[in-house]
């Protein structure tokens, strides 16, 4: 069966979701490491994979909207 259909941005968001939330879980992490500069505590690894569930969302959508305007592209359809 061969669907010309793209896949919706959801479905991309939903698949993109975990290289997303552990792309923002590393990206805390390492930010926080210059807390110390401002006075701060550094955010522990663990606090950086709480953080990064809710997080993952918003940039697994921002994830999906790229991947799906380079593939629109790719395949013609702009």
């Amino acid at each position: 069966m061969n669907d010309d259909r793209p896949w919706p941005l959801w479905k991309l968001a939903l698949v993109l979701y975990p290289f997303a939330a552990g792309a923002v879980a590393i990206n805390l992490f390492m930010a926080s490491l210059l807390a110390p500069v401002i006075g701060l505590d550094p955010m522990s690894p663990i606090t950086a994979l709480i953080w990064s569930v809710p997080l993952g969302i918003p940039a697994a959508w921002a994830f999906a909207r790229w991947a799906r305007r380079l593939m629109d592209e790719a395949d013609g359809r702009t």
